[in-house]
């Protein structure tokens, strides 16, 4: 079972799993209910990338099917943070 995450802890590991596509502070001022996809123009390949990076950082696999929950950095601390 792994460690509940603040929702500090979980704002950053979105935050560090979206370095390299946008500049640290491209990404300190992204709005946090803004959409990733939107604002950084992430493409399909792209946001794969986001949700790998974040899963191997959290230690714990993400389903296809929460990927609309990691629409904003709000929503996928959100996410993050939910009971499971």
């Amino acid at each position: 079972m792994t460690q509940a995450l603040t929702r500090d802890q979980a704002t950053a590991a979105v935050r560090t799993a979206l370095a390299g596509f946008a500049t640290e502070a491209e990404l300190a001022e992204l709005p946090p209910g803004e959409s990733l996809r939107e604002a950084l123009e992430l493409d399909s390949m792209d946001f794969l990338t986001f949700v790998e990076r974040l899963s191997q950082r959290l230690g714990r696999r993400i389903e296809e099917a929460d990927y609309p929950r990691l629409a904003t950095v709000d929503s996928a601390a959100d996410f993050l943070t939910a009971d499971r």
